[in-house]
């Protein structure tokens, strides 16, 4: 622990990445300053190693604003991901909670007084999420349970039909107005007691972005800690500011090497290759299914491109730690 971290500890430290998203950044801070008590909090932009001007534009924008105070930008020397950015901001602080917050979000008023006060009403919830949702105040899917073999079949199949028939097994669960336990939530914004790191580690680094948030939160529960959604706290959470795997899936475009590498760690993580065998066997029956479908009944099916072979591909080395480039 750095002499900053013993001798001047927060409250709640505030972790937003940034990969050239500079203006994001900014609009995420400006929700932040009225939001965070100065003397008691701060956030802290980590920049992912951009190699444009992000930092020094985030770095000018903190001091322009006055926001010094209580905000502050670490520059990491290697992009290592989500996970790995997270971590970096977490270390360079000692806070009695961490929020991790995407730059793609914008914190709604009371949101950072409602997990606090959670926090102090739930004091088994080890991890705590707000209510994600589109500016127009819409709700979006923010509490889960866990990824399975099952929920791969689903995700294969498209179906309708399938999907009812294992509608207990699907990931997604639904939207709620009261505080609720999940398997996992979304770390667009999640807020972690610091006992919880210190008890589990940091996050898994071998995760370069996706299935990461599913993993810490699985290992938490293992820990004996609560996952709590708690609706009473709203964030916008814009989506695709800081990664194109939802868009490129709506379009039915190739996902990225680094998806299907996060997807097999995940399952490897939870059973080893003969689970991640086992979840890529249920998704490839379940994508027979789609295209059976597609052939038979001229249904539309929205599997990303190459998703079959990308899936196979990555079972070769599934604990491998992807890094831009593909090096390990």
């Amino acid at each position: 622990m750095s002499d900053e971290q013993s001798s001047n500890p927060k409250r709640l430290a505030v972790v937003i990445l940034n990969y050239k998203t500079p203006d994001l950044v900014t609009d995420c801070l400006a929700t932040l300053e009225q939001e965070l008590d100065h003397e008691l909090d701060i956030a802290v932009v980590v920049d992912n190693c951009s190699g444009d001007d992000s930092a020094d534009t985030i770095e000018k924008t903190i001091k322009e604003k006055k926001w010094s105070g209580w905000a502050r930008l670490v520059r990491s020397d290697v992009n290592g991901g989500f996970s790995a950015g997270n971590n970096v901001g977490m270390k360079s602080i000692d806070a009695e909670f961490y929020l991790l917050l995407n730059s793609d979000t914008l914190v709604r008023e009371g949101a950072m007084n409602e997990l606090l006060r959670a926090a102090h009403e739930e004091p088994g919830a080890g991890l705590i999420g707000p209510r994600l949702e589109w500016p127009d105040g819409k709700p979006q899917n923010s509490c889960f349970r866990d990824k399975s073999i099952w929920s791969e079949l689903i995700a294969g199949a498209q179906s309708g039909p399938v999907t009812k028939l294992f509608a207990s097994r699907d990931v997604s669960m639904g939207v709620f107005e009261e505080p609720t336990r999940a398997d996992w939530i979304s770390f667009a914004c999640v807020m972690v007691r610091k006992e919880v790191v210190e008890k589990i580690g940091p996050m898994d680094e071998g995760f370069f972005m996706y299935f990461e948030d599913a993993e810490y939160c699985r290992r938490a529960r293992r820990a004996g800690y609560k996952v709590l959604h708690w609706p009473r706290a709203h964030v916008v959470h814009l989506r695709g500011g800081t990664a194109p795997v939802k868009s490129a899936a709506a379009e039915r475009k190739r996902l990225p090497v680094y998806y299907y590498a996060s997807r097999s760690r995940y399952y490897a993580s939870v059973g080893g290759r003969l689970y991640l065998a086992a979840a890529n066997l249920a998704w490839s029956v379940g994508w027979l299914i789609a295209v059976g479908r597609r052939v038979f009944q001229g249904r539309r099916i929205g599997t990303p491109k190459r998703a079959f072979r990308d899936n196979w591909t990555s079972f070769k080395a599934p604990m491998r730690r992807w890094r831009p480039g593909g090096a390990a």
